[in-house]
């Protein structure tokens, strides 16, 4: 089954003119690794987020719908570390674990401080 990421991959090819071969290689990947990764077989590796954004030059508002289908298709989400301070690792995993205690009131102010809004 095609996921968020999926759909948003496919468009993205469609309106470049290019075929699942073409990003694969773009990627550094095979054909049937994007693929699996489209249809939500495989996890899409963490680095690609930036990497799209490079190679495609997208927008700020194709940022945001990547993050979003990005955040649609994945129940996990592994974060790197290093080079990150411990008190700013202590900070993102306790974000973490109240995450799902924050009422939609907090969630629409966070989302407002990390756009640049106070």
């Amino acid at each position: 089954m095609i996921t968020s990421l999926g759909n948003f991959l496919r468009k993205l090819r469609f309106e470049k003119g290019e075929v699942l071969k073409d990003m694969a290689e773009k990627l550094g990947v095979t054909v049937s690794f994007l693929s699996a990764v489209e249809n939500g077989k495989k996890r899409m590796p963490g680095h690609w987020n930036s990497k799209i954004c490079e190679l495609y030059n997208l927008n700020y508002n194709e940022r945001e719908l990547l993050t979003k289908a990005i955040a649609d298709t994945e129940d996990s989400i592994e974060l790197n570390f290093s080079g990150v301070s411990n008190q700013n690792r202590e900070l993102a995993v306790s974000f973490a674990r109240k995450f799902s205690e924050l009422d939609n009131d907090e969630l629409e102010q966070l989302r407002k401080l990390l756009r640049g809004g106070k």
